[in-house]
């Protein structure tokens, strides 16, 4: 039985040409060979599997080669500059192949990473090659090295005799010492774009007479996140699996991947508002063994993935080819830009959530339907604090309580106040006015039009068309009546509301509360439709009511901060709290 050589090894790079999407890198190390400009030393960096050390043995052969070949159409070499390959046919390159090469050395850093492996290296530096004219140590993994060891090897990797070079590798550039990189030219590798490392992968299932279809090589060329050499592996699996031909279905088998069919039926389920279909689905992900985390992260990458196939400008940013790419286009069209943009903000908030989450089911159940509810209408109206109402028809029970959000328009008024000001709608939501005396006049110290249409602390904003409400004569009494009832039912459901209702002035229909904080304002308006509902219920009111809420800033003022302010507010409530201090002979802690 034949030795099998996978496929990372049986296709591994030879030459610059056949490297695959470095060609930045392959270039500048063309130019330099053809040019004579070599450095004693090069520090090639990047993910695995994207090419360091191929690179690395490619440049040591070539520079070594007796009988270099000079190639004309070298891509991206400088014009007039041939370009030297190695032969493959001289003693130097037969002994690299065959791996009796004494001039090109291999060090494994992360196993011989001590202060007396690199004192070995710079003994044998000094000396000079048998055969070729220079010896070439290539360090995988340099990284590993040591502190000790990084110190013993500056002055040699800074002057090193002329006939020794360094090329020196690490996927974690950021853990070698500045004064290494400063004695090294750096080359930083890209990872695989998936379209070329489905074009290599082709070209392998071509020569080894492997039947495909692109959707399978894509599934591969992502699953591997850039890495050519993970790529390989998984097309080797892939062909275990399914023998001489892919088929799609079987490869997300054989990787236990959730395929593109699993996210291109949710989003259509999600688009339809068919929730009991998408809920079914996500059980059937479970049920194969994925975790609702993975499957939830997916999501989140294809609607990203739909949001930048809309647009021909970040279509080049979706990395699918063939009729993947139709597909990812064809169903970017079915979809709402707020729908896309809304999906990705609720599935990004559940990724922070499940990690800690008990019942990560029920999260992604809970998203899922959310989700179908954006996705039924297909757009998404972002409302803040409670959406426009209409105009009020009069009824005579239940009790109607309307509250007007800033652009809500307001019911025309059949008793308009001569002495309303109107003014323009403002644009924005201004920060509310700071009210300095604890008191009110007409609720806020201001006349209720300038008040409804500048503070900012409102609920309700007239238009110049607009008049304000109808003040019924009766209601104020009705609200004094009900106070009492009303805030025990906010203290026994809401209690950090009940506190701002203590002050709370009442004009007619209008209801002002004062408060210390915009967040507490911004936290009250938005139950406020509750709050007026209770209050309507508790005082019998019938008609409209509108509430303002300003914050006054003083009521902060009042509240004890230090255990001394504390304990003078306490005794200035209850004196005798003093006496009994004095007489057990307490002492503020």
């Amino acid at each position: 039985m034949e030795n099998f050589i996978v496929s990372a090894r049986k296709y591994r790079p030879a030459t610059f040409r056949s490297v695959v999407g470095q060609n930045h890198i392959t270039a500048t190390l063309q130019n330099a060979i053809s040019r004579g400009q070599l450095a004693h030393a090069y520090l090639f960096c990047g993910p695995r599997g994207v090419g360091k050390t191929t690179c690395a043995r490619i440049f040591a052969k070539a520079i070594n080669c007796l009988n270099p070949r000079e190639i004309a159409d070298g891509a991206g070499v400088a014009a007039g500059a041939g370009v030297l390959e190695a032969c493959g046919e001289c003693e130097s390159c037969r002994s690299f192949d065959e791996g009796r090469s004494f001039n090109i050395h291999e060090l494994d850093a992360a196993s011989n990473n001590s202060v007396e492996d690199i004192r070995s290296l710079t003994d044998q530096v000094r000396i000079p090659p048998q055969v070729g004219r220079y010896s070439v140590y290539i360090i995988d993994e340099v990284h590993m090295l040591s502190a000790a060891a990084f110190n013993a090897f500056l002055k040699t990797l800074e002057e090193p005799p002329a006939h020794a070079i360094f090329i020196l590798a690490t996927t974690e550039k950021h853990k070698i010492i500045p004064t290494i990189l400063s004695r090294c030219q750096i080359f930083d590798f890209n990872r695989i774009r998936v379209a070329d490392g489905v074009e290599y992968m082709k070209y392998i299932a071509d020569t080894e007479g492997v039947k495909y279809d692109e959707e399978s090589l894509n599934l591969i060329a992502r699953k591997a996140d850039g890495g050519m050499r993970d790529a390989l592996s998984m097309l080797d699996k892939a062909v275990s699996f399914c023998g001489t031909e892919l088929r799609y279905k079987d490869v997300a088998a054989s990787l236990n991947i959730l395929d593109y069919d699993t996210y291109f039926g949710a989003v259509d389920q999600v688009l339809a508002g068919d929730y009991a279909a998408a809920l079914l689905m996500f059980d059937r992900v479970l049920s194969q063994g994925f975790s609702g985390q993975t499957f939830m992260a997916g999501l989140s990458s294809h609607l990203r993935d739909l949001l930048v196939a809309r647009e021909p400008a970040t279509a080049e940013l979706l990395d699918v080819t063939g009729s993947l790419l139709d597909r990812y286009k064809a169903q970017a069209a079915r979809s709402e830009v707020e729908f896309l943009f809304s999906g990705i903000a609720l599935l990004t908030e559940l990724d922070a959530k499940i990690r800690v989450a008990t019942n990560q089911r029920l999260l992604v159940e809970l998203a899922l339907m959310k989700l179908c509810g954006l996705g039924g209408q297909n757009t998404v109206t972002k409302t803040v604090n409670l959406p426009e109402t209409t105009k009020p028809e009069p009824v005579s029970a239940p009790v109607p309580v309307s509250v007007s959000a800033p652009k809500a328009e307001a019911a025309p008024s059949p008793a308009p106040e001569p002495a309303a000001k109107p003014t323009p709608e403002p644009t924005a939501v201004q920060k509310p006015e700071t009210v300095s005396t604890p008191s009110f006049t007409g609720i806020s110290g201001k006349p209720l039009a300038e008040i409804m249409n500048g503070s900012g602390g409102t609920t309700t904003a007239p238009t110049s068309e607009e008049a304000p409400s109808p003040i019924d004569p009766e209601s104020q009494a009705k609200i004094e009546a009900g106070k009492a009832e009303f805030i025990a039912g906010l203290t026994a459901g809401r209690p950090r509301m009940a506190g701002a209702f203590e002050t709370m002035q009442v004009e007619g229909n209008r209801v002002g509360v004062r408060v210390a904080s915009e967040a507490q304002r911004e936290e009250l308006l938005r139950q406020r439709t509750e709050l007026l509902q209770l209050l309507a219920k508790t005082a019998g009111v019938k008609g409209t009511i509108e509430l303002e809420v300003t914050v006054d800033e003083s009521i902060k003022t009042t509240k004890p901060i230090k255990v001394e302010d504390k304990l003078k507010h306490l005794t200035d409530q209850n004196p005798e709290i003093n006496l009994f201090r004095k007489t057990l002979e307490l002492e503020l802690e």
